[in-house]
């Protein structure tokens, strides 16, 4: 037997702020949130419950030094200059973490977490 990827928790000052941001980045629906008293978060999910679910969970912790983990995206319905050009709209920043001239952009959430936004074009999740 092995394990099962089913959530990826992202930690944050602003849950809100980041779930929305997420949500809209990846298509997701927010399933559900909390403001305490004792957890702070939103989690998102999936279209029809596909992939893992997104933890947006707040934190005191700042974010010190480039992510260890990041997350990869791929456009499904224009090419990576008009997915970069929309991903900025949503509040990310382009980065520079030494990547030198690579076939990916590499961006930062409204946090600073980075990801990139790879070149090829994928299929939309199932309706």
């Amino acid at each position: 037997m092995a394990c099962r990827f089913t959530e990826l928790v992202i930690d944050c000052h602003d849950h809100q702020r980041l779930g929305d941001f997420w949500s809209q980045v990846l298509g997701y629906r927010i399933a559900e949130t909390s403001d305490g008293p004792e957890d702070f978060y939103v989690e998102l999910e999936g279209p029809t419950g596909s992939g893992p679910s997104i933890l947006v969970l707040r934190t005191p912790d700042a974010k010190t030094t480039k992510n260890r983990l990041h997350i990869d995206v791929h456009a499904t319905d224009r090419d990576q200059d008009a997915e970069v050009e929309r991903i900025l709209g949503l509040g990310a920043t382009r980065v520079d973490i030494g990547q030198g001239d690579q076939a990916w952009v590499v961006l930062a959430d409204p946090e600073g977490n980075e990801f990139c936004v790879l070149r090829s074009t994928v299929e939309p999740h199932p309706a």
